[in-house]
């Protein structure tokens, strides 16, 4: 029979051998074995079969990092289904798309939230809706508690689909991103060596999990070389303050670096024991990376990824990690800088980064002219990101060609932003900018004109943004206008925006 490549099987290969050993303890102290979330995904992967899911049928997953939530992450790899994650902050009108698009099978959602999602899945005739709540009950487990936990592993090829998520662009809907087997397995494979991960470490996962950095980055990394993790519901600086001393690596962005260096008991000493912090998601400052060191005496690891790619570059394990740099390419991919007529450049010259090998996500779900826009003829990924590499082979990211924010770590498409805000009365249009923010890395800031004799407020603007949209994707700031500026086509010019508001959080 030919390779089983279901990425679930490649843990179990590393599972088999530490069934007695504690995967993860939570922040109350809890501990759970890898036999425990071997036995608990193992059940989960009967009940959806039970229920009637099939492989490749999309499971959506809105739900608080638990637990139990890793175990239904596994347990639709096992069972060949397809996870599609969301973020918790995820309203109504967001949802319905993804649901639309997606066309689960399952939804599992909090219960907290059956008001909202319970008429989407009833308009939209999803089969299956399943509660799981922070403490880990609700009708999933309930329903669930009875089903035979035989361990089943179902068959998938290298290119049968892991996961669905979605990246929305800067104009047009939302482009679920179909993520294989083996791109989720070759990427984690590599991490796992360039960042030396073995059974000895203790990883402080504090990222949220609906997201890749902490989804596929660090759980592959653990998953796979047999590690164990503390496991916090979201980042708080004084647990993890608390809880440094016990570990020996950490994944975080850029905001967990400077909210630590803020904190009163961060020091050298609460390092003491870790061998790596690992930043992502978003740009490090120099400012951060040279201020941690002054404190720990650790240089942070940056790396580059994409929601499409996983992982594309990293600083070294061992060698010079640079301030401004994300490393060269990892190990079996393939990094390029283009013109935009898709000229390779040499090095030291800014331009388009095109990126290439297993890691690489396989297509655009259902939009086979958008992959075809967006991949060269010879196979090349073009991120949307623009770079340039030096002598050394080090590539920096020196701006975004897509019009995307990333505010603590989280992507903010404006275009998305903007349609919220032109359809509330009163407003004429609005150009949504990031700009530079001390925690977040960059805010959300929307600039509004306002329709011939109407009177907004801030206030207004941004509590009808939070009613429709992710508390994230909010401006955390608005300024009224006479007119957005302009160049001779016509185009709102938002370079000027972000030159005029860049200090507005100055310190």
């Amino acid at each position: 029979m030919a390779e089983n490549h279901n990425l679930y099987a490649r843990f179990h290969k590393v599972f088999e051998d530490r069934l007695d050993k504690i995967l993860l303890v939570t922040d109350a102290g809890n501990g759970y074995r890898y036999a425990d979330i071997e036995s608990e995904s193992a059940r989960l992967a009967g009940f959806l079969a039970a229920a009637g899911a099939l492989p490749g049928d999309r499971i959506s997953v809105q739900v608080a990092k638990t637990p139990q939530a890793l175990c239904l992450y596994l347990a639709c790899l096992r069972g060949g289904y397809v996870f599609h994650p969301l973020n918790t902050g995820y309203r109504a009108d967001e949802l319905e798309y993804f649901f639309s698009d997606a066309e689960p099978a399952v939804t599992v959602c909090d219960s907290r939230n059956l008001d909202m999602i319970g008429p989407l899945v009833q308009q939209l005739s999803i089969p299956h809706l399943f509660t799981l709540d922070g403490d880990g009950s609700g009708t999933l487990a309930d329903r669930s508690r009875d089903t035979d936990d035989a361990p089943v592993i179902v068959h998938r090829g290298k290119d049968d689909m892991a996961a669905l998520l979605y990246s929305s662009g800067t104009t047009g809907k939302p482009k679920g991103i179909v993520l294989t087997h083996n791109n989720l397995y070759a990427s984690a494979r590599t991490l796992v060596q360039a960042w030396g991960f073995t059974e000895d470490d203790i990883l402080l996962h504090a990222l949220p999990i609906y997201h890749v950095h902490g989804l596929f980055v660090a759980l592959g990394c653990v998953l796979l070389s047999g590690a164990t993790m503390r496991w916090l519901p979201a980042f708080d600086a004084g647990k993890v303050i608390d809880l440094l001393p016990q570990c020996t690596a950490m994944m975080g962005v850029p905001t967990y670096y400077t909210r630590l260096l803020a904190s009163e008991g961060f020091t050298g000493e609460t390092a003491a024991h870790m061998r790596l912090f690992i930043s992502g998601s978003a740009p490090l400052l120099e400012e951060t990376f040279h201020a941690f060191e002054d404190c720990t005496g650790h240089r942070i690891l940056e790396r580059y990824g994409t929601s499409e790619t996983n992982m594309n570059t990293s600083n070294p394990l061992s060698g010079e990690r640079r301030p401004g740099s994300v490393g060269p390419p990892l190990p079996g991919v393939e990094v390029r800088i283009c013109n935009a007529a898709g000229t390779v450049l040499p090095g030291g010259e800014t331009g388009n980064i095109q990126v290439r090998g297993e890691n690489v996500f396989r297509e655009y779900w259902r939009m086979p002219e958008k992959t075809a826009e967006d991949f060269t003829e010879d196979g090349f990924f073009n991120t949307g990101d623009l770079g340039v590499i030096d002598e050394d082979g080090y590539v920096s990211i020196v701006g975004r060609s897509k019009d995307l924010i990333i505010t603590g770590g989280l992507n903010v498409y404006p275009a998305e932003v903007e349609g919220i805000i032109n359809d509330m009365a009163g407003v004429r249009e609005s150009a949504v900018i990031g700009v530079p923010h001390p925690d977040f890395g960059e805010a959300v800031v929307a600039v509004i004109v306002c329709a011939p004799g109407a009177t907004l407020n801030a206030d207004q603007v941004t509590a009808h943004a939070k009613d429709r949209l992710a508390g994230y994707k909010a401006p955390k700031h608005v300024a009224f206008v006479d007119e957005l500026p302009r160049n001779t086509m016509g185009k709102v010019q938002k370079n000027l925006l972000r030159d005029e508001y860049k200090d507005l959080f100055r310190l």
